[in-house]
């Protein structure tokens, strides 16, 4: 039994709080909701993958088009939401521009309609909308077959290199915010030591960027594509989210590395649409994925791998909104940080404010 520098001995109870302190047990705790946290998100948002408004085009001679589109519009739990469109040229064109996910091409002289379909968006997607729109058209006693116009690479199995891209970025960009406040303090002790960090970080996206883009690329040939769009994306993801950590950590101390990993890998994963796309997902995480980096990062890959870089806008402006953000965070918390340390005379010579272990 431990004892006490009088040589008093300490009863188990008091080992047990000199062991583990409040501050380790409410981190403990914190670590537990985590996981909770992390199996509920997962399990909640892909138990049950169905197909949910998935936009699909609809080209039919104009005397049935509107019936084919009012009877696919009232299949049971609405899995699509058809909407007439003139030709089929049409229909491949918004499907290139991510405005469909899917086109009925019915054949008037024939009982075989086609199905287009876009694998390099999701093939959990593609292989859904088949399902349902083959059962539709069994009940009318015709056939489909599908056709993909806009196919996964070979080396990109069911187009989920992208997803697995951008969650290296974002794994990358809250790993290195973690480490400059683990080897120098969660809080910069002042503005000027919040911008080096902030350097830091921007001239590690760069390389990080660079370094996924090649892996995916000329490495390992898993994602087709512009390299320097990708290096671009990825660069920019990562500093977002690294960012976005330091911001965090400005705010929490060492406790915002928890609320990045909440919200960039519990919610942020899932819901990224990247194992099964946004229509596929239940409400909750089809509403936040788009504005979560690790969504807004997969859609944009996605883009720039297989649909000429269509439809970038939105995800990018989200990407930028998370990393100016956490600039102006991290700057703004710095700057406080420093006032208050020099009206209470708290400034350490090193410029930083150490945290405890």
């Amino acid at each position: 039994m431990a004892t006490t520098d009088d040589g008093t001995r300490l009863t188990f109870a008091q080992e047990v709080r000199s062991a583990v302190t409040v501050r380790a047990a409410l981190l403990v705790i914190g670590v537990l909701g985590l996981m909770v946290a992390f199996i509920t998100s997962y399990a909640g948002a892909f138990h049950r993958p169905k197909p949910d408004r998935v936009p699909l085009a609809v080209v039919a001679p104009t005397q049935i088009r509107g019936e084919l589109v009012d009877k696919l519009d009232r299949l049971p739990g609405t899995p699509l939401d058809p909407r007439p469109v003139a030709s089929e040229a049409a229909a491949r064109r918004q499907i290139h521009d991510r405005t469909l996910d899917a086109a009925l091409i019915v054949d008037p002289r024939g009982t075989t309609d086609r199905l287009l379909v876009a694998g390099g968006g999701g093939a959990s997607l593609s292989q859904a909308v088949e399902l349902v729109v083959t059962a539709a058209e069994k009940q009318q006693r015709r056939t489909v077959r599908t056709e993909d116009v806009i196919p996964a690479d070979a080396g990109d199995g069911r187009s989920l290199s992208s997803f697995y891209l951008v969650v290296g970025w974002c794994v990358g960009g809250y790993l290195c915010a973690a480490i400059l406040a683990i080897s120098a303090g969660a809080r910069p002790a002042n503005r000027q030591r919040a911008v080096i960090r902030l350097a830091a970080l921007a001239l590690y996206a760069i390389a990080a960027g660079l370094a996924g883009a090649l892996v995916v690329g000329p490495v390992l040939d898993a994602l087709p594509g512009s390299l320097f769009g990708l290096w671009g994306l990825g660069a920019l993801t990562v500093f977002a989210v690294g960012a976005t950590t330091l911001a965090f950590q400005g705010l929490l101390g060492i406790i915002g590395i928890g609320l990045a990993i909440l919200v960039i890998v519990v919610f942020g994963n899932p819901s990224a649409g990247g194992a099964y796309p946004y229509p596929l997902l239940p409400p909750f995480w089809r509403a936040i994925g788009p504005a979560l980096p690790p969504g807004a990062g997969t859609w944009a890959a996605r883009s720039i791998a297989y649909f000429r870089g269509q439809a970038l806008t939105g995800p990018l402006l989200v990407l930028s909104a998370w990393a100016v953000g956490g600039v102006l965070v991290t700057v703004v918390l710095a700057s406080l940080h420093k006032t208050a340390d020099e009206r209470a005379g708290g400034v350490t010579a090193g410029g930083e404010k150490h945290l405890p272990a």
